[in-house]
Order: C-alpha cells, then sequence, then structure tokens
C-alpha cells in the first residue's frame, strides 16, 4: 500500500484553519478510507463559530466499545515490546504529533478532531485481560499499557478501565511497563509500587519540551511539562523505575530543549532516558503542517526541510533502519547530542527494559469480575 498523492494539496495553506481552544489538530481532516470526499469551500461564515469569529469549544464525546481482543502482538525489530494494550481508542490529550492518529481512519473517522474529541472506551478490557492470562495456550511475556492511546487519559479519572486493568495485572504478577504524559498515574502508585518492588513494573513519562506555552498547543490536554516532572520524582520516590521519552524531536520546535529536558528530569529521580525524531505517517503530516502553519508559520519551511533532511528527501521514510532517529547529518548531530548529554548526567548507566516473568501466575477467570461489569453505563460529556 502506498501513501495518497498529495501532490496537488500547497505545503502550507495561505490562509490556515483557526484553532481550537485545548485542541491540538486545527482541522478534521478526511480519513484515508472514507468512500465520499469533502472539499472545504470558504463562504465567509466560519461553522461552529463565536460572534468575535473564534471557533467554539469541541465536546468531548466517549462511546463504550466492547472488543474482541485486547492484546495486540508486533514483530516490528525497532520496537522493544512484543505486546501491547491500549484500553481506550483515540486520546483526548489531542497531541499533534501522535503516529495513532491514522487509526482513526479504521472506524471511519478523522485522525484529526475527531482522534481526540471522540474516544472509545473498551469497557471490557479488563475482562479480555484475565481470559487471556489463564488460557493455557497463552506464554507470558512484558506487556506495553497505553501505546496508541494514553491510558490515564482524562477520561481514565471517571471510568477508571486502567485501573481495574492494573488490578488484573497486579493479581497474575504480568509484567508490564507504561508510558503516559499523565499525571493521573500518580493515582495508581498503590498497584504500581509493589510490582515495581518484584521487578515486575516500570514507567516512562514523555516530555517534549519544557516550554508550556510550546506544550499547550502541541499537546493541549495532557499534564504540563512542570507537573510531568513532578511525577517523574513520585513514582521515583515511591520506588518505581521511570525513565523519560523525548519524542518526539521537532526540529526547530522542541529540539533546542533536547538538553534541558533531560537535565530536569535527571535532577527529579528519571533513572534512563530515550528519544524518537519527528514521525509523520499517513494523515500525520498534513495535520502537523496545519498545526505548523497555525502556530509557527515564520519557522514552518525551515521545519519541515530539516524533517525532510533527515527522512531520505521525503515527510517520512518508514524503514525499520531509520523511522525512528532519522539518517543523515543532522539526525547523526542529534544522536551525538543525546549520547553526550546522557553520559554526562549519568542516566542509561544500568541495565533497564528487564523485568521478572518468573512469579506469573495463570489461575482463572473471576466470575466476579466480569458479572460486576456486564453492563456498564458511560456517560457522555
Amino acid at each position: 500500500m502506498t501513501d495518497p498523492d498529495t501532490s496537488s494539496i500547497p505545503e502550507f495553506p495561505i490562509a490556515p484553519p483557526a484553532p481550537r481552544k485545548g485542541r491540538g489538530a486545527v482541522t478534521n481532516l478526511q480519513g484515508r478510507y472514507e468512500v465520499d470526499q469533502r472539499e472545504a469551500v470558504d463562504d465567509g461564515w466560519l461553522p461552529g463559530a463565536t460572534e468575535d469569529g473564534e471557533p467554539r469549544a469541541l465536546r468531548t464525546q466517549v462511546f463504550e466499545e466492547r472488543a474482541r481482543t485486547i492484546l495486540t502482538r508486533n514483530a516490528s525489530p525497532d520496537i522493544p515490546f512484543g505486546v501491547s494494550l491500549n484500553p481506550y481508542r483515540g486520546c483526548e490529550h489531542g497531541c499533534i504529533y501522535c503516529f495513532a492518529r491514522p487509526t482513526h481512519s479504521y472506524l471511519g473517522l478523522s485522525p484529526g478532531l475527531d482522534f481526540e474529541s471522540r474516544i472509545y472506551a473498551k469497557i471490557n478490557a479488563p475482562e479480555l485481560l484475565e481470559r487471556e492470562l489463564s488460557k493455557k495456550s497463552y506464554v507470558p511475556e512484558p506487556i506495553a499499557l497505553g501505546v496508541a492511546t494514553d491510558a490515564w487519559q482524562p477520561a481514565e479519572r471517571d471510568l477508571r478501565l486502567t485501573r481495574r486493568v492494573i488490578e488484573v495485572l497486579s493479581e497474575r504478577s504480568q509484567p508490564f511497563a507504561a508510558i503516559t504524559k499523565s499525571s493521573l498515574i500518580e493515582r495508581d502508585i498503590d498497584l504500581l509500587a509493589p510490582m515495581a518492588a518484584r521487578g515486575q513494573f516500570m514507567a516512562a513519562i514523555t516530555i517534549t519540551t519544557l516550554d508550556a506555552d510550546i506544550a499547550r498547543t502541541l499537546e493541549p490536554r495532557a499534564a504540563t511539562p512542570s507537573r510531568r516532572l513532578r511525577a517523574i520524582r513520585t513514582l521515583s520516590e515511591a520506588g518505581i523505575p521511570v525513565g523519560v521519552s523525548i519524542a518526539p524531536v521537532i526540529p526547530f520546535v522542541t529540539e533546542p530543549d533536547m538538553e534541558r529536558v533531560l537535565e530536569a528530569c535527571a535532577q527529579a529521580g528519571a533513572s534512563n532516558a530515550s528519544y524518537i525524531v519527528l514521525r509523520l505517517p499517513w494523515e500525520v503530516a498534513p495535520l502537523f503542517k496545519d498545526w505548523l502553519s497555525a502556530h509557527f508559520p515564520d519557522r514552518a519551511e525551515r521545519v519541515m526541510s530539516r524533517v525532510r533532511d533527515m527522512r531520505g528527501g521525503k515527510d517520512y521514510d518508514s524503514s525499520f533502519s531509520t523511522r525512528m532517529k532519522g539518517e543523515g547529518l543532522w539526525a547523526d548531530m542529534l544522536k551525538q547530542r543525546f549520547h553526550q548529554t546522557v553520559r554526562r548526567l549519568g542516566l542509561n548507566g544500568r541495565d533497564r527494559g528487564i523485568l521478572d516473568m518468573s512469579h506469573f501466575r495463570r489461575g482463572e477467570p473471576s466470575r466476579e469480575r466480569e458479572a460486576s461489569h456486564d453492563n456498564p453505563q458511560l456517560r457522555l460529556f
């Protein structure tokens, strides 16, 4: 399958769409699987605008979904896990760069505003997980929680799906790692700390920049950078191994902040660090360009030029060997900056990514758990 032809679409629109407060995407770009084609026409009216011309706030809707499976397996050589679990589809954090945005196209929805405002909660996730771990055919291996969504996004405060998933993982002594931008992870320290003490849990907090103004438009409903640093400290003080993921590194936007982010995280108690260069697969590319035009019109051309320098002249290269770090002179310079700073700060100085699988308990599915969640009711908000 090849990427759709976008040669006729201007790189940066003359009049970029107006951003919505609290949202990352500035458009509801059509998904690549939609049959009917839509074309935006400027007729002088802004749909849903307030009297001062600003777009109205977009209400988040949460829908219940009964998933058929809950564990996703991959064999990608550049991904450090083979099994992942995502309690939600879509993510209200609204990070404009999120590589998972195109997955909303599979639902006939937009990877743009729909991805961050139409959230699907897999209400039977804990029960499915328990059944999977009870199968005689199940081969225990570490699970990555919250890869294509944030498991502690705002909806989790009320729904507690992630909390229930962790309860199952804890009961079965099933090791897992989690990555998040939410301080809500602190709520579950009572479950996570004992697992970490047994070598069954580790966490990573994603911090792209320390600049709160940039973060507010880049990842509008995630915790602020300062609050994420506090979460690193809280988790570390609870005995939980916690690292920082600088992802993505965006040239001329977040890239100048790399060393400062690493220093702040090391001071907060992070034990390891990693980074990923900006990835723009499928619909993420036009969405990101619209965001650049709306928020950084003065440097939009420079950003995309540097991205192409690290992607073999293209917006994106999906090759396993280069997709995470890029290639070429600028990618090499980023790599050197990262590793020199990591060595100076003493990060990554010990083995990481090793979880103890020896205490896994297969058990039987809990009938009480299944019965108590047969007919959950989710509220829309």
